[in-house]
């Protein structure tokens, strides 16, 4: 960024820049003596009553007054790579939980619980990035109480697959009667490959928020279950996140066909709720709600795709092959059997 004489220059965007990369310099110091001024990088996810949110790619949010503002400019995004990138297990595991944030979350040690009302299991699970900071035993007995009081059961994401994943914990769980559920693979790819397909994506329609009729298609096949209404906790996921887009398409009847979403976080992009109603299967409408997802997360800056895909979902497993992804590392989750020791 380019700033006159003691800091100050030109402030350049506005809310509409929400969900893209920002520079900004805002004035920290003040009253008697020199002017201090600190400098912040990262995704503007949102800019309300005053105050602008950025997020860092570390996952730390700036807040900044509106007021302190003394430059500020969009980074434009570099040249999107089409190689796979290369990431590590924990980088992605922090991802992937800013991507589908939890309603509420308490720290334990390197461990993070997460609630949200029984909405997906990732919500619902505790993220175990390092040492609870406690004896595994007592660890499990206040993961046990927290869970029990929200009325919810104790279970924890326990990543695998390589060196720096948690082959211990998941032996220890093991050993402690935890059985394993619903085995997933994160997947990733290079992303400008996605949106160079060629496809109409004139007809995708973008939002920051699902609409009733996409949240029909979603909880159709979804984490809710057919018919059931999607609750407050469950919209807070959806619409959580660094910069997070609802893509829609809709059929010659105006009805909604296809259905997606995108959570744009520094140079990832995540896909999920990949949806195509039945009757409008085998038009590559899936391919074509990617495609239109990848374009806004290469506008923001993005250059890197990743999702998560349930290791018996042979379907989904088979489409995204064609698309270019590539399995990264696995997780699944364990909760303890009702004999199980914790």
């Amino acid at each position: 960024m380019e700033f006159l004489a003691g800091g100050r220059g030109e402030v350049r965007i506005t809310r509409a820049d929400v969900g893209k990369r920002v520079s900004v310099r805002r004035l920290t110091g003040g009253g008697e003596g020199p002017e201090a001024f600190t400098d912040a990088v990262g995704v503007l996810t949102s800019w309300d009553e005053g105050v602008l949110s950025i997020t860092r790619r570390t996952g730390e949010c700036v807040r900044v007054d509106e007021s302190s503002l003394v430059a500020a400019k969009v980074v434009p995004a570099a040249p999107a790579r089409r190689k796979v990138p290369a990431a590590a297990a924990r980088e992605l595991q922090e991802v992937a939980a800013r991507g589908w944030p939890a309603v509420e979350t308490e720290r334990l040690g390197e461990w993070t619980l997460r609630a949200s009302g029984g909405f997906t299991r990732r919500a619902n699970s505790v993220l175990p990035l390092g040492d609870p900071g406690l004896p595994l035993e007592a660890a499990l007995e206040h993961v046990g109480r927290w869970y029990g009081a929200r009325g919810l059961p104790p279970v924890i994401a326990v990543a695998t697959g390589r060196a720096e994943t948690d082959a211990q914990l998941t032996a220890r769980l093991a050993e402690r009667g935890w059985a394993d559920e619903a085995h997933t693979r994160v997947r990733i790819a290079a992303l400008a490959p996605l949106a160079d397909t060629g496809a109409d994506t004139a007809r995708v329609a973008l939002s920051r928020e699902p609409d009733a009729d996409w949240l029909a298609l979603y909880n159709r096949t979804g984490e809710g279950g057919p018919g059931q209404e999607v609750t407050e906790d469950a919209l807070k996921v959806l619409t959580g996140g660094p910069s997070v887009w609802c893509a829609t398409v809709r059929g010659a009847d105006g009805r909604t066909a296809a259905i997606g979403r995108l959570v744009v976080d520094g140079r990832w992009a995540g896909f999920a709720a990949v949806e195509v109603a039945p009757d409008a299967r085998r038009q590559g409408l899936a391919t074509l709600v990617m495609a239109a997802l990848a374009e806004r997360a290469l506008a923001e800056g993005a250059s890197a795709a990743y999702l998560q895909v349930e290791a018996d979902n042979t379907d989904a497993l088979g489409f995204y092959d064609r698309l270019g992804f590539t399995d990264h590392h696995g997780y699944h989750y364990r909760r303890p059997r009702p004999d199980a020791r914790r």
